[in-house]
């Protein structure tokens, strides 16, 4: 995704704004497995077309973590929805999406001839769909609605604000990574000026742990392994350690950071088996690496120093392929 101009940028915060106008009966989605910034970015889009007077349903492919419900409007969210001929929608609007399959099996809900708004920050995106509104620049994709929301001259609330902020909170790891611009602590003082509750939010969605979440840490942490020159370390979450810890898909969330953490490691890695021979692997960088080039070389995606993808075939080739493409960018 090349970076458009500020102009660019403008245009096309008209043209979602058009969009959103001129439809009724949308559904709005985000990526399967969603995090803070998807299901915040879903429930905050849900709010706006509220505020518009139109008709809408949220939805996504998979169940939306709990520690997300207590957010405004997030358990509004349908999951699991599958697709029923008698309940199709002709407008989509996918926000958090860097491609089509990230929606997963929602979009047997889209009608034969759609219309899709895509929102999204990820460098990645491919721009599918009729109408694009993606900014690589931001941060998270509720800044990108922050600014939609002022594109249509919304009277913003304390539950809009506590979407947008909870969005940023999570993206940007407590305003700690890379992506914290200037432009994201100024929207984080308006959003707190607006009553979005700043210290309830961190300790929720930053600072609490499971009883599984500690216990799947501790029988990881084990398999904790490192390259030679220790610029690359990783830790293996195989089915038999997530079932023995009683672990669910959002007690892992995070622990690809521990290997990440260590002092000079450039490339933190977890793989996750998803089943027999197939794995999800996330990528997280300390600067010096581009790991959303190395995501999108073997058919994943996400941002520079955070992404993941999806590899077929044993712990150990798999390994080995990905070790090899991480180290050719280290040289």
């Amino acid at each position: 995704m090349i970076k458009g101009t500020v102009q660019e940028y403008h245009s096309q915060l008209q043209q979602a704004a058009d969009f959103l106008r001129s439809h009724d009966n949308y559904v709005v989605v985000a990526h399967v497995q969603p995090d803070g910034d998807a299901a915040a970015s879903t429930a905050a889009m849900g709010w706006m077309l509220q505020q518009l007077g139109k008709s809408f349903t949220m939805a996504n492919s998979c169940d939306i973590p709990s520690k997300f419900h207590f957010l405004p409007g997030v358990t509004k969210i349908q999951e699991g929805l599958t697709g029923d001929a008698s309940c199709t929608f002709p407008t989509i609007i996918s926000v958090d999406c860097a491609d089509f399959s990230r929606i997963g099996e929602i979009s047997a809900l889209f009608g034969e001839s759609y219309e899709l708004l895509n929102i999204d920050h990820h460098p990645t995106n491919d721009c599918f769909g009729n109408v694009h509104l993606i900014q690589p620049e931001a941060a998270a994709t509720v800044e990108i609605l922050y600014d939609l929301a002022a594109e249509l001259n919304l009277t913003l609330d304390r539950d809009f604000a506590n979407l947008i902020y909870a969005g940023l909170l999570t993206d940007t790891g407590g305003f700690r990574y890379a992506s914290t611009s200037s432009k994201v602590m100024r929207m984080a003082s308006e959003l707190l000026d607006l009553g979005a509750q700043g210290p309830e939010l961190a300790e929720r969605l930053l600072e609490r742990m499971t009883v599984e979440q500690m216990v799947v840490l501790q029988m990881a942490l084990p398999t904790l392994s490192f390259s030679a020159d220790r610029q690359i370390a990783w830790l293996i979450a195989t089915t038999e350690l997530i079932e023995a810890s009683h672990a669910t898909n959002e007690d892992l969330d995070g622990l690809v950071n521990y290997p990440r953490n260590i002092e000079g490691v450039e490339v933190g890695i977890l793989f996750k088996q998803r089943g027999p021979d197939v794995y999800k692997v996330s990528l997280r960088s300390a600067g010096k690496v581009d790991v959303a080039q190395i995501a999108k070389h073997f058919g994943g995606g996400g941002h520079v120093r955070a992404s993941g993808l999806t590899m077929e075939g044993d712990i150990d080739t798999i390994m080995a392929k990905l070790l090899e493409e991480v180290g050719k960018k280290l040289a």
